[in-house]
């Protein structure tokens, strides 16, 4: 039976020259979100991470895909602009002559829309020289901890009867758990009073109310844990839940900021990217059959 082609993802792995070109090759990034019909909110997010991947990177070409098929043709039909989703972005980098592809998603996790992203690639794993995937912005404990110290702002002034509420999409995916995960971490390392909710997900909103109660907050500081700031953040959690909470007694401020926004959370996206071009995703079949003849770990 012939193994089907996958594409690569790293975020641990060993040391590589793939990305050192030969004469002829070229070599690009595709930056993958899922994409935002709220053209101000894209600009700070999106596009600074377009912006800045282009300074970070300047031997590669820089494209920005979307995966969002109803967004993008919603901003083309109301702002005239296209975007490529991700094949359409490949089809067109192997036409302008580019052999190696790095694809860094703009996800949170490694949920639903990184898995899909990851299929959608490997349809593609034969048009290119190198096309590797490089991890999301929550994949090992580094990136919890990173993120954490990020979104400091948000809870490092907190008094004891305030706490910050952060507002995840949320999914049916396994990868839901990264938002108990990073609580967790926060409640660890840097602050009792941070919360995660989500629109779609778990914690709901009701368990985030349940852990404001037994810890007395009466102040609420209300930001979306997404990249963008767009539909999500700004009805279901600037006005949905926020109403909600207040129902609830809480003093409630909403604050609509993406997580693009933040430069310290997209050079957590840079460090992935370089990473991923420097070392090859860890190969476990391989090591297995070198700890079977002797090798030690």
């Amino acid at each position: 039976v012939q193994q089907k082609k996958s594409v690569e993802s790293t975020i641990t792995g060993d040391p590589t020259k793939d990305f050192v070109l030969k004469k002829d090759e070229r070599k690009a990034i595709l930056l993958v979100s899922f994409g935002t019909t709220f053209p101000e909110t894209r600009q700070k997010t999106i596009m600074a991470l377009d912006k800045e991947f282009k300074e970070q990177f300047p031997e590669y070409k820089v494209v920005t895909a979307f995966t969002s098929r109803i967004i993008m043709r919603r901003i083309k039909e109301n702002e005239g602009i296209t975007f490529q989703n991700p094949s359409e972005a490949l089809d067109m980098l192997k036409a302008e002559g580019y052999t190696h592809i790095l694809v860094q998603g703009t996800h949170i996790m490694n949920g639903l829309e990184s898995e899909t992203l990851s299929k959608e690639l490997a349809l593609h794993r034969d048009d290119f020289k190198v096309l590797r995937q490089s991890a999301p912005l929550l994949t090992v404990i580094g990136d919890y901890k990173a993120t954490a110290e990020a979104i400091a702002p948000t809870y490092r002034h907190n008094k004891k009867n305030e706490a910050t509420v952060l507002i995840g999409h949320g999914t049916h995916h396994p990868g839901n758990s990264a938002y108990s995960m990073i609580e967790n971490v926060i409640h660890e390392f840097y602050s009792e009073n941070v919360f995660f909710g989500t629109v779609e997900g778990y914690p709901t909103l009701d368990s985030v109310i349940k852990n404001l109660k037994t810890k007395k907050i009466k102040y609420v500081n209300l930001y979306p844990f997404m990249i963008v700031a767009g539909d999500h953040a700004q009805n279901d959690i600037a006005v949905d839940m926020k109403a909600e909470l207040e129902a609830s007694g809480f003093i409630v401020t909403a604050k609509l900021q993406g997580l693009g926004e933040n430069k310290e959370i997209r050079n957590i996206y840079v460090q992935h990217a370089k990473y991923s071009i420097s070392h090859r995703p860890e190969n476990m079949l391989e090591k297995k059959k070198e700890y079977a003849n002797g090798m030690q770990p």
